[in-house]
């Protein structure tokens, strides 16, 4: 800081003009002619230990005025970071990461979306997600009341939805096929009404759902991720106030000057909207499906614009990333290269976990917010200006306080002599 560095200057030549002036002055006591003292102070004021002095004291004085100017400055950015993450937060409670205009709330859509992602899981062969969506199909509400079923949630690629169809590839490539098609159990009872063994330990293929899925005529092949929500460890830390999502309060990334990374959407993790009564109190223990599924499936995955905006993010990447034109960063250090094929996606929502009085209040504290960030990006351009003045005039003055100081050295030595 240059205000620190005028300050170190000032002080270690202080001894050097204070003892010099002084000198002057003795001299000056010496002498009792009235003109001789007229002439011994018009000598004083144009020694070059006082103008060193002078000089000191208005290159304190500038350096006051920089570190001044960088303090506000410094308080300035705070407050727009703080603005930014808000932005960042309102925007994704919006859906807003992929499109200026207002979501639209259409049932038809959802509904279609919905079917779409149903039909992909029935596509993927002998699996134990196709067999649990035959039976709701086929059973509807009745399928809840079978045992095996009992203590299902559902298949993982049903339980969320996001609000643009890029989102759903990127998001789906990254948990891969298998997870997407991975059974979610609240208790691990339920995990083991799954499936059964016999006294050897081999698979009672009549029973569970293999036995379902015999019976239907669809059997199983091959293993199936099974999520038991009772044993994850859920998130721990704060949600967004007043988020009707439960979105969880993530800690946003910077850049090593402090600036958030451009092209930064949110998290993974909070661009997923729940059904609302999967929000809140899914497990025993009272955690929704936010904080403990998709915690657990994504943690603090980054979703940037772009690639190359990711890439650009790199020092402040560390849980991974993905980007909504196909990059991704599976963890620090590890890419994933290569075309996407996703065969099984989210849902698309439109906008349907936002009811319409809350979306309007949440704009509107949008519209705020970047208004209020405009100010501030104002002022801080004013007090760039002022401090870039500043510490010019700090340069000029530090320029000619060296040139002083060494004038008044040699003066002393001089005197010495």
């Amino acid at each position: 800081m240059i205000g620190d560095e005028q300050f170190q200057m000032a002080n270690n030549a202080k001894a050097l003009v204070v003892h010099d002036t002084s000198m002057l002055n003795h001299v000056g006591q010496n002498n009792s002619s009235p003109f001789a003292t007229q002439g011994m102070q018009n000598g004083i004021l144009d020694s070059p230990a006082y103008k060193a002095k002078k000089c000191q004291d208005a290159l304190q004085e500038t350096g006051l005025r920089v570190k001044q100017h960088e303090e506000n400055m410094k308080f300035l950015k705070t407050k727009k970071n703080r603005l930014d993450d808000l932005i960042i937060d309102l925007q994704v409670a919006l859906g807003k990461h992929h499109s200026a205009a207002a979501p639209e709330i259409e049932n038809d859509r959802d509904a279609r979306s919905e079917e779409e992602t149903v039909k992909q899981i029935m596509r993927s062969g002998r699996s134990a997600a196709a067999v649990l969506c035959h039976l709701k199909m086929n059973h509807g509400a009745q399928a809840s009341n079978i045992p095996l079923s009992k203590d299902v949630l559902g298949i993982v690629a049903t339980l969320g939805s996001v609000e643009d169809d890029n989102l759903s590839r990127i998001l789906s490539d990254y948990l891969g096929l298998e997870t997407m098609l991975a059974v979610v159990c609240k208790t691990y009872d339920g995990v083991l009404a799954l499936e059964t063994y016999d006294k050897e330990g081999l698979i009672n293929k009549s029973s569970g759902l293999h036995g379902l899925g015999a019976s239907i005529g669809q059997p199983l092949d091959g293993r199936f991720l099974v999520i038991c929500l009772e044993n994850l460890s859920p998130f721990s830390g704060d949600f967004i106030a007043d988020d009707p999502q439960r979105r969880l309060d993530l800690l946003k990334p910077k850049l090593p000057n402090g600036e958030s990374p451009p092209g930064f959407i949110g998290f993974a993790v909070n661009m997923i909207n729940v059904d609302s009564m999967n929000v809140f109190c899914v497990t025993g223990s009272g955690h929704g499906l936010r904080e403990t599924l998709f915690y657990n499936l994504f943690s603090s995955l980054q979703v940037y614009n772009t690639r190359l905006e990711m890439l650009r993010a790199l020092p402040c990447i560390s849980r991974g990333a993905v980007s909504l034109d196909g990059g991704m960063i599976k963890r620090d250090g590890i890419f994933s290269l290569g075309n996407r094929d996703v065969g099984v996606k989210f849902p698309n929502s439109f906008g349907r976990p936002i009811p319409p009085l809350n979306y309007f209040q949440v704009e509107n504290k949008l519209k705020e917010t970047k208004w209020e960030k405009e100010r501030i990006m104002e002022d801080m351009q004013r007090e760039q200006a002022l401090l870039d003045h500043a510490r010019f005039n700090f340069e000029v003055k530090k320029q000619e306080f060296i040139k002083h100081l060494a004038q008044s050295s040699s003066y002393q030595t001089q005197m010495q002599l």
